[in-house]
């Protein structure tokens, strides 16, 4: 494999602080032309799928990918193009939205935590458990009118967002001493290719299913969102559970990056094929004899 991308300046793990304002949008191209990079992604789809396989049959630890981002920034695109070659029983993608009735009826783990990769899996969270101190954070009046909280738990706004973060980490900490290693990005899109996509979407009649007013209406919070993300991130960022805040302005050099990060964790993670017993080795063989018999 002749890639090998450094993927530590996008990592936080608490070692270091977060400014995003000092964080790139975009970087030095990882690929030579749109051939070298389709070779790239197809290099990376292939180990990937070999040590899913792996993890699979192993059967001890699952691997959760969280994705968060500013609208546009290409969340869907990027998992598709990462893990496409991966066999589909291996990874599951979840997708969480606006809370339903039911689920704002639960705590605001509830929705996501019964949603935790099983063991030998991929688990792909497009948006994720984090919205609930990032939207909820920059439009307080969801937490406050929609989400049944005991009203003596929320009358100091900045302790319930202090309290979410310490969840989230004791929450990710659990998930890790059970076998669930958890990995969490945030495309970092700039604010001038945002609009640039969204006046894409409404240029290109392919592209016109994804326009959404609400998208425009929420990029007048820019500036609180980044805030936002940068606090959560800091509060959150742990070596069991770190972020990566990944260029976002290239969808190609973001889509080379994340493969290698999620490359990177699974060839540390301690997973191999189950050992074959000596006895077992007898038998492989008796049945292979009675095979060529038939």
């Amino acid at each position: 494999m002749h890639h090998l991308i450094e993927t530590d300046p996008f990592r936080f793990d608490g070692t270091k602080r977060l400014k995003l304002k000092k964080q790139p949008h975009q970087v030095k191209d990882f690929y030579e032309n749109k051939k070298d990079y389709k070779e790239l992604l197809s290099e990376f789809h292939e180990e990937l799928d070999e040590l899913q396989s792996m993890m699979y049959a192993h059967n001890r630890y699952a691997l959760l990918l969280v994705f968060q981002a500013m609208d546009a920034a290409g969340k869907d695109g990027t998992i598709q193009h990462v893990l496409s070659g991966v066999n589909p029983h291996g990874v599951f993608v979840r997708s969480f939205k606006k809370p339903s009735t039911l689920e704002i009826d639960h705590d605001f783990l509830w929705r996501t935590h019964f949603r935790i990769p099983s063991r030998g899996t991929i688990g792909i969270f497009n948006r994720s458990h984090y919205e609930e101190v990032l939207v909820t954070k920059v439009h307080p009046e969801i937490l406050l009118e929609s989400q049944r909280i005991p009203r003596s738990h929320t009358q100091n706004l900045d302790k319930v967002w202090k309290d979410r973060y310490e969840d989230i980490r004791n929450h990710e900490r659990y998930l890790y001493n059970n076998g669930v290693h958890i990995v969490k990005f945030f495309l970092n899109l700039s604010r001038d290719e945002q609009r640039d996509r969204f006046l894409a979407r409404i240029d290109t009649p392919a592209k016109n299913w994804k326009f959404s007013e609400a998208d425009v209406k929420e990029r007048a919070y820019w500036d609180d969102y980044q805030a936002a993300y940068e606090q959560a991130i800091n509060e959150t960022a742990t070596p069991h559970a770190p972020w990566y805040v990944v260029p976002a302005d290239d969808k190609k050099n973001m889509r080379l990056i994340v493969s290698q990060v999620i490359l990177n964790h699974l060839n540390a993670m301690d997973i191999h094929y189950p050992k074959v017993s000596k006895e077992r080795k007898k038998q492989f063989a008796q049945y292979r004899e009675m095979l060529l018999k038939d």
